[in-house]
C-alpha cells in the first residue's frame, strides 16, 4: 500500500525550537472511499537528528517533468525549474523561516508600467499585478498583461494578474488631467456633467446627469474618502460650483461623497454591481489569461455567484473571484459574501466614507477574522503608504499600519497610488517587503497561531477529513520545528488549508495546474510550484525531493512535513490523504 494517509506521532516529546530523538513514523492511513475504512501501517524507523533551527539556510528548487511550452523548456534549460526567482534569491539569503509569507500587490499605472519597471517590481516582491480597469485604455491594459507575462515565461518569474472592475459608480469625477491636480484652500471649482476633451481649469466632470440631485448649498463634497473637500455654495442648473475647504490632491477618476451635518446622503440608484463596461472588461480579461477579478462595490453574493457561473461556462481555466468590500451594505451582508467568493479585498478608502473612521480598525480586524475561519484570502488595501506617492519616506503611523495588518494575519498587502502614479513605488514596495518580513518575525516568536478558533468547514467526510488532516499537520509542523511543509495539490485545496492555520515553516506547493499555481499567489505563506504529478504519491514525493536536492536547494538532515490531496484519476484505486515527516538523508 502506498505511503498516503494521516499521520500519528507517538514517543518523544520534541521542543519548538530543536528536533531531538527518535521517533518512529507512523502513518495512519485514511482512504476516503465509500466503504470509509480506516487501518494503520508502520514505516521504517526514522531518526531525527538533533541541530539548530536558526542557522539553516536551505533553499528549494523544483523541476518540471512535463513541459507545457517552449517558455517552459528554455526556463528549465536556464536553471528555474518551476522555481521563482525571487523566492529562490530570498530562501538563499534568510532561509526557510526568512521567507517572507504576507503577499504584496502593486497597482500599475503610469508610473511603472514599462518592462523595466515591471521587472523591478517582480525582483522587488510583488506577487500580483493589480490593473485598474477605471483607468487607461484596453490596449494599454493588454500590454501590460503581456509584458507580465512574458517576464513570467522568459525571466522565471511567477506574478498573477488581476484586474479591478470599475463598477456602477455614479459619484465619480475627472479633472481631464493623465495625473494628480492639487486644490487649493479657498479656490472656486466647477463639478460639471457637461462632456468634453482635455481639461479645464478648476473645472471637474461627474460622469453620472444626476449626480448633484438633492444636494443644497452648504453641503461638502468629499473627494477619495478625504484627500480633498468643498463646500457647496450654489447650484447652476445640474451642476455645482463650490470652494474648496480642505486643500489636496485630486487624482484621476477619483470617487466623490457628499456630506450634510457631518453625515453621509445616501443615494440609491439601484443600478447592478457589473456594468456594461464591467463586462466588456471581464471578456477581455478571459482573452488574457488572467488570474483574478476583483469586483467592486458588492452588494450582495449574487452578482459573486452570476460571475462564477459565467466564467465557469466562458473561461478556459479556473478565474478567481474577488469581492471588495468598500460599502455599508457589503459589510451588512459581510459574510454570505465571503462564502460566494475565492477571496475578499478591504478597500479602506471608500469603506471609510461609509462609516465613521474610527471604526475603520476594528471593522478591518473583523474581515480579516471572518476571511480566516471561511478559508478564504483577504487583502487589506487602500493608502497603506499614501504620502508616498509625493514623499519618499512614509509616515511612522503608516508603518504602524501595515504592521498592524500582518499582525492580523490578512494574507496580502496592495499598493494604490503609490506604486500606480507615485514617484516612489519601488521604495513603497520595500517598505511593505521589509515590514511584513519583520512582523512575521514578531508573531513567530510571540507563537500567536495558536489564538484563532477554527470553524469547521467541511460538510463531506472526505473534506472534513481533509480539515482535520490540515489542522493537525499545522501544529505537527509548529511543535517538531520542521524546516518546510510539502503538499501536493491539484486544486489548492489543502494548500489553503495549511495557508489558513498561519504555520511558522513556509508552505510549498507542488500542482500540476497552472491556473491553481497563479491563485495561489494570493495565500499566506505559500509557494507556489509548478510540475508533474502523478497517482503515486510514493514517487510524487521521491521524485521532488530528488529532483531539489540534486541542485542542492536542500540540506541533509533537514525536516520536511508531507500533506497530499492528490486524487488518482482512475476510478480503480482508492483515494488517500496523507501525512508524513521525514528527514533528507
Amino acid at each position: 500500500m502506498a505511503v498516503v494517509g494521516d499521520l500519528a506521532l507517538m514517543g518523544t516529546k520534541i521542543s519548538p525550537n530543536k528536533l531531538i530523538g527518535k521517533l518512529e513514523k507512523r502513518v495512519f492511513v485514511v482512504p476516503v472511499s465509500s466503504s470509509q475504512k480506516f487501518s494503520f501501517s508502520h514505516a521504517r524507523n526514522l531518526e531525527i537528528i538533533k541541530k539548530s533551527r536558526i542557522a539553516v539556510k536551505a533553499v528549494m528548487q523544483m523541476g518540471l517533468e512535463k513541459i507545457q511550452s517552449s517558455s517552459e523548456l528554455k526556463s528549465l534549460k536556464e536553471g528555474y525549474l518551476g522555481f521563482d526567482v525571487v523566492t529562490e534569491r530570498e530562501l538563499k539569503e534568510n532561509g526557510f523561516l526568512g521567507l517572507r509569507k504576507t503577499k504584496l500587490v502593486c497597482t500599475i499605472g503610469p508610473a511603472c508600467c514599462s518592462l523595466d519597471e515591471l521587472e523591478k517590481l517582480a525582483l522587488a516582491g510583488m506577487n500580483v499585478a493589480r490593473l485598474n480597469m477605471c483607468h487607461n485604455s484596453r490596449e494599454w491594459h493588454q500590454d501590460v498583461i503581456r509584458k507580465i507575462k512574458m517576464l513570467n515565461q522568459e525571466k522565471g518569474y511567477s506574478v498573477s494578474v488581476m484586474i479591478d472592475t470599475e463598477g456602477n459608480q455614479i459619484q465619480v469625477v475627472d479633472h481631464g488631467s493623465s495625473s494628480s491636480v492639487k486644490a487649493e484652500e479657498d479656490s472656486i471649482w466647477y463639478f460639471t456633467t457637461e462632456k468634453f476633451e482635455g481639461s479645464r481649469p478648476f473645472t471637474i466632470q461627474a460622469n453620472y446627469e444626476g449626480f448633484s440631485e438633492g444636494v443644497n448649498p452648504g453641503d461638502e463634497i468629499v473627494i477619495d474618502g478625504g484627500m480633498a473637500t468643498f463646500e457647496v455654495i450654489e447650484r447652476v442648473g445640474n451642476d455645482l460650483r463650490c470652494k474648496c475647504t480642505d486643500p489636496g490632491l485630486l487624482l484621476p477618476r477619483a470617487k466623490l461623497s457628499f456630506w450634510r451635518d457631518g453625515k453621509l446622503l445616501g443615494t440609491d440608484y439601484d443600478l447592478p454591481t457589473l456594468s456594461t463596461k464591467d463586462w466588456s472588461d471581464i471578456v477581455f480579461g478571459i482573452s488574457e489569461d488572467i488570474d483574478f477579478i476583483a469586483v467592486s462595490f458588492v452588494k450582495d453574493a449574487d452578482a459573486i455567484k452570476h460571475l462564477k457561473d459565467y466564467l465557469a461556462t466562458k473561461s478556459p481555466k479556473a478565474i478567481k473571484v474577488l469581492a471588495k468590500i468598500e460599502s455599508l451594505e457589503s459589510l451588512q451582508r459581510l459574510e454570505e459574501i465571503v462564502e460566494a467568493s475565492d477571496g475578499i479585498m478591504i478597500a479602506r478608502g471608500d469603506l471609510g466614507v461609509e462609516i465613521p473612521l474610527e471604526q475603520i480598525p476594528s471593522v478591518q480586524e473583523d474581515i480579516t477574522y471572518v476571511c480566516r475561519q471561511l478559508n478564504k484570502p483577504v487583502i487589506v488595501a487602500s493608502q497603506l503608504l499614501e504620502s508616498m506617492v509625493e514623499y519618499p519616506t512614509p509616515t511612522r503611523a503608516e508603518v504602524a499600519d501595515v504592521s498592524e495588518a500582518v499582525r492580523q494575519y490578512a494574507d496580502a498587502l496592495m499598493l494604490s497610488g503609490e506604486s500606480a502614479i507615485g514617484s516612489y513605488g519601488m521604495k513603497a514596495l520595500s517598505v511593505l517587503r521589509t515590514t511584513s518580513t519583520r512582523m512575521e518575525q514578531s508573531c513567530r516568536e510571540e507563537n500567536r497561531q495558536t489564538l484563532l478558533h477554527q470553524r469547521k468547514l467541511g460538510v463531506s467526510l472526505p473534506d472534513q477529513i481533509a480539515e482535520q488532516i490540515c489542522n493537525c499537520a499545522v501544529e505537527m509542523a509548529d511543535n517538531l520545528g520542521v524546516d518546510a511543509i510539502f503538499v501536493y495539490t491539484r486544486h489548492g485545496k489543502m494548500a489553503s488549508l495549511l495557508s489558513r492555520n498561519r504555520p511558522n515553516p513556509p508552505i510549498f506547493a507542488f500542482t500540476n495546474d497552472s491556473s491553481t499555481r497563479m491563485a495561489l499567489n494570493l495565500q499566506w505563506g505559500v509557494t507556489p510550484l509548478l510540475t508533474d504529478l502523478s497517482d503515486d504519491m510514493e514517487a510524487n514525493v521521491k521524485k521532488t525531493v530528488q529532483l531539489i536536492k540534486a541542485k542542492g536547494m536542500i540540506k541533509t538532515d533537514d525536516a520536511i512535513l508531507v500533506v497530499s490531496d492528490i486524487i488518482p484519476f482512475s476510478t480503480a484505486q482508492t483515494i488517500f490523504q496523507s501525512i508524513q515527516v521525514m528527514t533528507i538523508a
